[in-house]
């Protein structure tokens, strides 16, 4: 069945629109669409949406996570074999990560990475014929705000509502952020860290991230609103 953005797809479906978009410009494919010889199909069921200017995927409530190339993911460190660390990422198969994917590490100079440590990466390989590969490096070989996350709390969320706190027109971090300072990193795996001055503002972080997932924009700002009023009242 021909469709178009913006539509409820289901696996097997196709849209000329992306083939069309390709001729002209480069098209970027994300999850649930896949490249045959003279279409593009639906490999699973969900809205279809695009990001300019070429950017395609289709958005659905999953639960289990599929590795794609290039995401930025949190896991937690399970095991060490030799100079490779075994990651749990969430997905069927836990990702590699050499010691050599930090900034700045050598034979001589390894990071510091224990079992148990909570890694925020980037995925470097994800093909359902090999095991997912991350790194802790840009492709400058810079780190930025990759690598381990000390200390914090981490929690699993669903899928479409990381997808939907990145987004640039969700009010939800710019309005927790009004009201106090934290840190904060979002795996398209479905997993957050966040970081407050106190645990009790570490909590309403959560709460509110957790909050917002079935939220219009002006709600997410009323309900950061309420959260901060009563923190204010326990502080005083």
């Amino acid at each position: 069945m021909k469709v178009s953005v913006g539509d409820v797809v289901l696996p097997g479906d196709f849209c000329d629109e992306i083939l069309q978009a390709g001729e002209k410009a480069k098209v970027i494919l994300g999850p649930g669409l896949r490249k045959d010889i003279d279409r593009v199909h639906m490999t699973k069921a969900g809205i279809l949406k695009k990001r300019p200017p070429n950017t395609y995927w289709i958005d659905n409530r999953q639960k289990r996570y599929v590795p794609a190339k290039g995401e930025n993911v949190i896991g937690v460190v399970v095991q060490k074999a030799g100079d490779v660390f075994r990651v749990d990422i969430g997905s069927v198969n836990t990702a590699a990560l050499s010691y050599l994917s930090f900034e700045n590490a050598t034979k001589k100079n390894r990071p510091d990475v224990r079992i148990g440590d909570v890694i925020y990466a980037k995925l470097l390989v994800a093909s359902k014929d090999m095991e997912p590969e991350l790194v802790c490096v840009d492709s400058y070989g810079k780190k930025g705000r990759l690598g381990v996350l000390n200390d914090g709390f981490i929690f699993n969320c669903s899928l479409n509502l990381v997808r939907k706190i990145l987004n640039p027109s969700c009010p939800l971090i710019d309005s927790i952020k009004n009201e106090w300072p934290f840190e904060f990193a979002a795996g398209m795996n479905g997993k957050i860290w966040i970081k407050a001055k106190t645990l009790r503002e570490t909590v309403a972080v959560g709460n509110a991230i957790l909050g917002s997932e079935y939220l219009s924009s002006r709600e997410i700002k009323s309900m950061c609103n309420n959260i901060a009023n009563i923190l204010a009242s326990h502080i005083q």
